[in-house]
């Protein structure tokens, strides 16, 4: 009886183990009065989606009480927006396992009130997730207290050590099936949304699709492959790339990969979309664009592209056809976004579509006309069955 009830127990107590390891982390997301807005992408996309963190909660004083996916324009999440970490704290039944800095802001260093937040969370027991340039893993306060605390920081933007970084060997040659990228006219303008929808949608369909990551919020909502590509020394930025690609298309054997864009090919500021067409060597792009916006975001200065500028200078540089646009419906009306998905179909002859409002439909049937193959396996399933998701009103990601 003794010998069964100990065997009985180490069962339960590997169980719980198993089951404690397979559970997504329960996660506050720190987004203060930048909820929904550019700078906030991060925290908008954990927010609807993420495979390894459970969001709890979401930290902006400004939308405090609110739901975060109706504040997104969409359903009812669940997620409560609270003022701060203590009212956080006393209102959820749990600390989290987690705590995520949650915005991207040009900034390189975060405030001095931002930082003893951060050591709370850290005596609080909560593991630190950050995706900013200023590493806190190096930060002597910040290791000493993860010390003290018992607790784990995770620098998502750290690149790997030299000696794992690669460069550009022509592998990519080896790809034998479809690899898009998707790819904008501007930052946070919802490229990693439109990827993350289409991945999910293409799985749904029976095609294995798998997404290859390029920014930090991809590696949050839990993309096996990727890696951080503004992080990099230029020198292993399209190597890297290339490696991602190589290993999504070896170790999962897919029918398709995806590939997350970065800013913008004509973006004066940045040149991960570079890399991205250099490393992936896409055999199509899906272009995602934000017809009302003027100037490019963060830089007031600076007028937005043309989709047709954008068009011929990615179809200028690289073999890539855009076959498909993606919209942005910030600040549009829905009858001003379906105006514009008219007129870029008859005068631009692609297939255009908003996806937070209208679904993936019209994308699955453009990568089907050009990919026979595809097309061979989405057959067998309806089109009607894709979702459709609730029109948003922020910025998507």
């Amino acid at each position: 009886m003794i010998k069964y009830e100990t065997t009985y127990a180490k069962r339960q107590k590997e169980a719980q183990r198993i089951h404690k390891l397979n559970r997504k982390k329960t996660a506050l997301v720190y987004c203060e009065k930048q909820f929904g807005l550019v700078d906030g992408k991060t925290a908008s996309a954990l927010a609807r989606h993420s495979e390894i963190y459970s969001i709890v909660g979401i930290i902006d004083s400004s939308l405090a009480g609110k739901d975060a996916g109706e504040e997104l324009g969409e359903e009812k999440s669940g997620i409560p927006i609270f003022t701060n970490l203590k009212d956080a704290l006393s209102k959820l039944a749990e600390v989290p396992d987690c705590y995520i800095y949650g915005k991207a802001p040009l900034d390189t260093y975060i405030s001095a009130e931002e930082r003893l937040l951060i050591l709370e969370a850290m005596k609080k027991g909560m593991d630190i997730i950050n995706g900013l340039h200023q590493f806190f893993s190096e930060d002597l306060e910040f290791v000493h207290m993860a010390a003290q605390s018992n607790i784990q920081i995770k620098d998502i933007r750290k690149p790997p050590l030299l000696k794992n970084l690669h460069v550009f060997t022509g592998r990519i040659s080896e790809v034998n099936i479809p690899v898009i990228a998707i790819l904008g006219t501007d930052c946070a303008c919802g490229k990693m949304t439109t990827a993350v929808e289409l991945n999910k949608t293409l799985n749904n369909l029976g095609l294995k699709s798998i997404l290859i990551a390029t920014g930090q919020t991809s590696l949050m909502q839990g993309a096996k492959y990727g890696i951080s590509t503004d992080a990099l020394i230029n020198q292993f930025v399209v190597g890297e790339i290339e490696n991602a690609v190589l290993q999504a298309f070896t170790n999962e054997k897919p029918d398709i990969i995806l590939v997350e864009g970065q800013s913008a090919v004509s973006h004066p500021a940045f040149m991960s979309s570079l890399g991205i067409l250099k490393g992936s060597m896409p055999d199509g792009i899906i272009l995602q664009h934000p017809p009302a916006r003027t100037f490019r975001c963060d830089f007031p200065d600076l007028e937005m592209p043309s989709v047709e500028s954008e068009i011929k200078l990615i179809e200028a540089i690289s073999q890539s056809k855009v076959i498909a646009i993606a919209l942005s419906h910030e600040n549009l009306t829905h009858e001003q976004t379906l105006e514009i998905v008219v007129d870029y179909e008859e005068n631009l002859r692609l297939p255009t579509t908003d996806v937070l409002s209208h679904g993936c439909r019209k994308l699955v049937k453009a990568l089907g006309n050009h990919f026979p193959e595809l097309n061979q396996i989405i057959k067998r399933m309806s089109l009607e069955v894709i979702p459709v998701l609730a029109a948003s009103k922020t910025v998507p990601v």
